[in-house]
């Protein structure tokens, strides 16, 4: 009788307790959701947090973010500088004036061709609108009205007055780049100059073995793309430049010189960089030439030679080391551009290239295979 009689107790206290560890569960996996909600939300504002410094800090950072990647890019020059017996300091006053002199040079190739563009401005400004206005009465469908350039905002008085505001606006920040230039020079020096000491503090920085070798091997790693990129990259659009330069003079369109640099310059900035070009030199053919296919030919053979170098010749002389997904590229272009504007578009390849070479070297393939070549 009394093990009939227990039967029943034990039942409800069993049952008692399995309903008490089932709402402690409960509990518990609403506790792990509260904290990991919370974690996210944590990193959220801290992310958010960072963007805002970098975006406030902008005129810093754009100076030493510039320093920091062509002090990568010259790193192996500066290492062979340094094997040569030249020191550290001397050896980075060497390559931070021949890069001064190569932009003082590109200026210089600059400066006539912007100084005429702008003394002939009020002319070109007449002259498109003598061209662009009839244009409007082909193409009934756009229900533009030409005199509605003769009056108001899009009157040639109007447009030439902001004109007269740009370019006072770009001679108020005349003052400010040059001291991010200043900025970026002393930067660009002592990067140089302590180069091996920073690497040195860096690695030291952790305190297993295989981590410093990571680091080193991340380092170098970083070093050699930058380099090869960038040197490969140098002569492959510097050839762009003299044939954009020659489209430019065979098609009729004024200051070839002047196209072959920005060809050269803006195809560093991958994607935005070609569309703004093309889009230059389909306006200046339709302003130079009467007809439209005249007009569009430079254009054309521009956008053409281009994509046959970043498909067929970029591909071939970098190879798939260095190929960075289409899609981060142009995220990272809308972004850095978003945060610091035409540098943060320069800027945006290099950190791609940076970020791409550390996840490389991180992957537990390369992890494994270092620990195969490492001893012990």
């Amino acid at each position: 009788m009394h093990d009939m009689s227990a039967k029943p107790a034990e039942r409800r206290l069993l049952a008692s307790s399995l309903e008490n560890e089932d709402d402690v569960e409960d509990v518990s996996i609403r506790r792990d959701g509260l904290l990991t909600a919370s974690s996210w939300a944590i990193i959220g504002i801290f992310a958010i947090m960072a963007m805002g410094i970098v975006y406030l800090m902008a005129p810093i950072l754009i100076p030493l973010s510039l320093a920091v990647v062509i002090g990568l890019i010259f790193g192996v020059a500066a290492e062979k500088l340094n094997k040569m017996g030249i020191p550290p300091l001397p050896a980075a006053l060497l390559l931070a004036s021949a890069f001064g002199v190569g932009l003082f040079l590109i200026a210089g190739a600059l400066a006539e061709p912007i100084t005429e563009l702008a003394a002939n401005a009020p002319d070109l400004v007449r002259d498109a609108y003598d061209r662009i206005t009839p244009l409007f009465s082909r193409f009934g469908w756009l229900n533009v009205n030409p005199a509605a350039f003769e009056t108001g905002q899009m009157s040639m008085e109007k447009v030439l007055e902001n004109t007269g505001s740009v370019l006072s606006i770009l001679s108020s920040s005349l003052t400010p780049a040059l001291l991010q230039g200043m900025i970026f020079f002393a930067a660009l020096v002592l990067f140089l100059s302590a180069r091996l000491k920073l690497r040195q503090m860096l690695i030291m920085t952790f305190p297993r073995r295989s981590q410093r070798l990571t680091t080193i091997r991340i380092m170098n790693a970083i070093d050699s793309a930058l380099g090869y990129y960038f040197a490969t990259a140098a002569l492959v659009y510097g050839s762009l430049g003299v044939i954009t330069g020659l489209i430019a003079w065979f098609g009729g369109l004024g200051m070839p010189v002047l196209w072959g640099l920005f060809a050269f310059i803006s195809s560093f900035v991958p994607f935005l960089g070609v569309t703004l070009m093309t889009i230059a030199l389909a306006s200046a053919g339709l302003l130079t030439h009467d007809t439209i296919v005249m007009g569009l030919m430079p254009a054309f053979l521009f956008f053409l030679v281009h994509l046959a170098i970043e498909n067929l010749v970029m591909p071939a002389v970098m190879g798939k080391r260095l190929e960075v997904n289409a899609f981060i590229v142009f995220t990272a272009i809308i972004f850095w551009t978003w945060m610091w504007g035409a540098a943060g578009a320069m800027l945006a390849l290099p950190l791609s290239i940076i970020a791409k070479t550390i996840a490389d070297e991180l992957r537990p393939a390369k992890r494994k295979a270092a620990k195969r070549i490492l001893p012990g």
